[in-house]
């Protein structure tokens, strides 16, 4: 059997090693054909990549652009605020007793001398009326002791009695003045927390909310008073600026022409009211580097409250003839600021190198290299370079189309461009 076994081995050798060099065979020829079918889609991708990016590269960049414009350009410091009132006043109370009356609305505006509230007023009534009384008497002895010192100097002239009685007399007269003069400060005393006893308006203003109601008793001590009376016409606001700014707004208050001042809501958007500086304080915070001013508004519309927060916005100076442009269109690398001016007859753009100046909202002002009436790209400037061609779809905030679409409407048959 193992004879059997070794006789045959032999013959299934060649069978399998003629198996091994086909497969071998086909696997070769196979990866021939896979690298040279790569190899010329590869070739064929880059020779159609190549003109495809060239292509890219002569088609013009879609822009938006501006035209440049000569103006005056105004210079603003902003800050920030709070809105105080020019007289604030609490409403108290200067003689003691029931409130018998209260003669204001609360949020009402007022007038100085108006009255507000009245006290009982007829434990000061009596007062009064024994103050008087007392003044009658006493004016009454002294009318008296007058007419004695006059007969006393007749009978002193024809030496009919002693000197020292007349002398005497004459002393009573001077106590007698003493007294009715102390009478009289009674009497206007009197009179004085009478009228204390109705309350009025110390200052012209709005008066806030009722601290205490009608039927109470008051004392010229209680804290809270009656109301509080606030002066909202005119008002003022304190704001502050940084400690850089100081020097710039020293040499504009020097020309003593009024500085204007403009207050703007919280978010900086409203437009609340005008008005204008009016002090400077005398010390800057070192702990937050900043200066405090003052301005007053003359706020008839009643628009701004007190411990309102505001936005100052304070016109500093104006640049006289200043070319100016949109800040979209200031574009920045290692060399400092540009901007794509534009050739309209070519197509193409410039760069060209800019001094910048003050920054005022959306506009910048451009001190040098920059003349009006010259375009400028906005948008767009992402895969522009010296000399790129452009195609303009929108100049100065108006579509092209749109231009062309008024022009044909209106039969203008002038260039487009």
């Amino acid at each position: 059997m193992n004879k059997n076994n070794n006789h045959k081995l032999p013959k299934r050798r060649p069978f399998a090693l003629l198996i091994s060099l086909f497969i071998l065979a086909i696997v070769g020829i196979g990866f021939y054909f896979q690298h040279s079918v790569a190899t010329s889609d590869d070739t064929k991708h880059k020779s159609n990549g190549g003109k495809h990016n060239r292509d890219d590269e002569d088609k013009p960049s879609v822009v938006s652009v501006e035209t440049t414009s000569k103006t005056d350009f105004p210079l603003y410091l902003n800050g920030l605020g709070t809105v105080t009132a020019l007289r604030t006043v609490t409403v108290r109370p200067r003689v003691d007793g029931e409130l018998v009356r209260v003669a204001f609305t609360e949020g009402q505006t007022v007038k100085e001398g108006d009255l507000l509230a009245e006290i009982d007023p007829r434990p000061f009534q009596i007062q009064l009326q024994q103050t008087e009384g007392q003044l009658l008497r006493d004016e009454a002895l002294l009318k008296n002791a007058e007419i004695d010192y006059t007969r006393y100097q007749t009978l002193l002239a024809q030496d009919s009695i002693a000197a020292q009685q007349t002398v005497t007399q004459e002393s009573q007269v001077k106590q007698y003045h003493g007294i009715v003069e102390m009478d009289k400060a009674q009497v206007n005393n009197a009179k004085l927390q009478l009228n204390y006893a109705h309350l009025t308006a110390p200052i012209s203003g709005r008066v806030g909310l009722r601290q205490i109601d009608q039927g109470n008793i008051v004392h010229a001590n209680d804290t809270n008073g009656l109301v509080v009376i606030t002066q909202l016409q005119p008002i003022n606001v304190v704001f502050t600026l940084p400690e850089d700014t100081i020097q710039a707004l020293i040499q504009r208050k020097r020309s003593n022409e009024s500085i204007s001042i403009t207050a703007y809501d919280r978010a900086g958007k409203t437009k609340l009211a005008d008005g204008k500086l009016l002090a400077i304080d005398n010390q800057i915070d070192p702990t937050t580097g900043t200066l405090k001013l003052k301005a007053q508004f003359d706020n008839n519309d009643s628009v701004l409250f007190a411990n309102q927060f505001v936005n100052i916005k304070m016109h500093l100076e104006t640049l006289k003839d200043v070319t100016q442009v949109s800040s979209a269109a200031i574009q920045n690398d290692t060399q400092g600021a540009f901007v794509y001016v534009v050739s309209p007859a070519e197509k193409t753009v410039q760069v060209r190198r800019v001094t910048l100046g003050a920054t005022e909202g959306d506009k910048v002002a451009v001190i040098n290299n920059l003349a009006p009436n010259e375009i400028v790209v906005l948008e767009g400037v992402d895969r522009l370079h010296e000399g790129s061609q452009i195609d303009i779809a929108k100049k100065d905030g108006q579509s092209i189309a749109e231009v062309i679409d008024k022009k044909a409407k209106s039969g203008d048959k002038s260039p487009k461009h």
